[in-house]
């Protein structure tokens, strides 16, 4: 029997692997995420290099940087239909293919619209990526194992970065940005054509799934082939849902935070602390490393206490809340520190206390989602990327800002950029202060203002 022509009418291969078939497709989408990180971060330590040899302003650049978010955030939610209606089979190795020919684009740009064009398709292909992987998610994982899935995509996303921006600051020591580029667009194209092979959208489809693995994914009752049909989204419901509002605001405001690492922290580090590009390379590393080790643990410890206690209130809502608080506190301590090495090592502690909030955000679109979650996880990665997508756009002017004014000069030391970190430290205070209006005990449709019973 094949995994073509498996169905749950026939007798349920037993699966003889140590690992279960649901843990190779978490690893399936954590080769994604590596491979799209991997392309869209090692811009960071690149971004002097190529503003300086094509001549661009820090605003164009800027701009460039920014562009990728925007089209990232505008295709949320028809790249997430697409994933909805066709299936993460299609819909993921489609997308795959589509952001590594973006990076191929990008090795050959030579001047800014070349290089905004590339960056824009870049962020519409892989915008899809991660409301396919949380759908999937949804179907491979029950209710007990979702932060822990979830936790396991952040991590992976944080390596792809860390991995980018470490090998891209020592390759650009040897090798011509061009050539970097052009090597990164080949990788997630021969994971595409593995994974349209070996991946099924439903269990039950899968010869590889057991019986026994089956009941532990969902009821018995529930095992029948899922319906081929899309339901229909309640967009007004979803809209007027306050759930709705407070989980997308926070993720704006995470989003926003994390930008910081994927844009300017490299070239913070580079005019700040005196470090060279190869160093601020692996520096900026340090803290995606930190949120790879925190989106774990942090996924894991959200999934424990909701074994312990049956509480999302817990499990999803009180640790965020935790973690942010403390990663602000932390960040914002950095102001104080001038060695390099200390002050990126202070940062990084943020950052993991950061990325204990990600698999919590991601597992609660699965958790309030109802029949909706690529809908909802799309809608609220969109919010997000608004402003992961304006926070590279604002630090030139915030900078500008403080350097032309004498009295901010003196508040932040006499450099701008303490600015930009005070800043920085705030997008988690006010992420914070989202998870604390949120509402876990319904559904976003059930919370909805208009309409809220309806196709929940």
């Amino acid at each position: 029997m094949t995994a073509a022509n498996a169905t749950d009418e026939e007798p349920r291969f037993e699966n003889p692997l140590p690992i279960r078939t649901r843990y190779v497709v978490s690893g399936w989408l954590a080769g994604f995420a590596v491979f799209a990180y991997l392309c869209r971060n090692s811009i960071v330590v690149a971004e002097k290099t190529v503003r300086t040899d094509l001549g661009l302003t820090e605003d164009e650049m800027g701009f460039v940087l920014g562009a990728f978010f925007w089209t990232y955030a505008l295709a949320q939610i028809p790249t997430g239909w697409l994933g909805a209606r066709y299936g993460s089979r299609v819909g993921i190795p489609l997308l795959a293919v589509a952001w590594s020919l973006a990076t191929g684009w990008f090795s050959i740009a030579h001047g800014k619209l070349s290089l905004l064009l590339a960056r824009s398709t870049m962020g519409v292909a892989q915008a899809g990526l991660f409301p396919c992987s949380t759908n999937t998610i949804s179907h491979w994982h029950p209710p007990t194992e979702r932060a822990m899935a979830s936790g396991v995509l952040a991590a992976s996303m944080s390596i792809g970065g860390a991995i980018g921006v470490a090998l891209t600051g020592t390759l650009l020591e040897i090798w011509d940005w061009r050539w970097i580029f052009a090597a990164y667009s080949i990788p997630s194209i021969v994971w595409a054509f593995g994974f349209a092979w070996w991946f099924r959208d439903d269990p039950v489809e899968h010869s590889q799934v057991s019986q026994a693995e089956l009941d532990e994914i969902r009821p018995e009752s529930d095992q029948s082939a899922r319906t081929k049909t899309t339901p229909t989204i309640p967009w007004i419901e979803l809209l007027t849902s306050p759930a709705m509002w407070m989980i997308s605001s926070q993720q704006f405001f995470r989003a926003a935070g994390y930008a910081f690492f994927a844009s300017w922290f490299a070239t913070y580090l580079q005019e700040t602390r005196g470090v060279t590009t190869g160093e601020s390379g692996w520096l900026t590393a340090i803290p995606l490393i930190a949120i790879v080790f925190a989106a774990i643990s942090g996924g894991g410890l959200s999934d424990f206490v909701f074994r312990r206690t049956g509480s999302l209130a817990l499990a999803r809502k009180g640790i965020a809340i935790m973690a942010l608080t403390i990663c602000a506190a932390l960040v914002f301590s950095a102001y104080f520190v001038s060695n390099a090495l200390l002050a990126v090592i202070i940062i990084s502690a943020g950052a993991y206390f950061a990325g204990f909030a990600g698999p919590c955000a991601y597992a609660s679109t699965i958790d309030l989602g109802g029949r909706h979650v690529a809908s909802v996880f799309a809608t609220m990665n969109m919010v997000g990327n608004f402003g992961a997508g304006l926070l590279p756009m604002i630090v030139p002017v915030v900078r500008r800002l403080v350097d032309n004014n004498e009295v901010l000069l003196e508040i932040f030391g006499g450099n701008s950029w303490n600015a930009v970190l005070v800043l920085f430290a705030g997008m988690y205070v006010a992420a914070a202060g989202c998870w604390m209006l949120l509402r876990v005990d319904r559904n976003v449709v059930e919370q909805a203002l208009i309409g809220g019973e309806r196709d929940a």
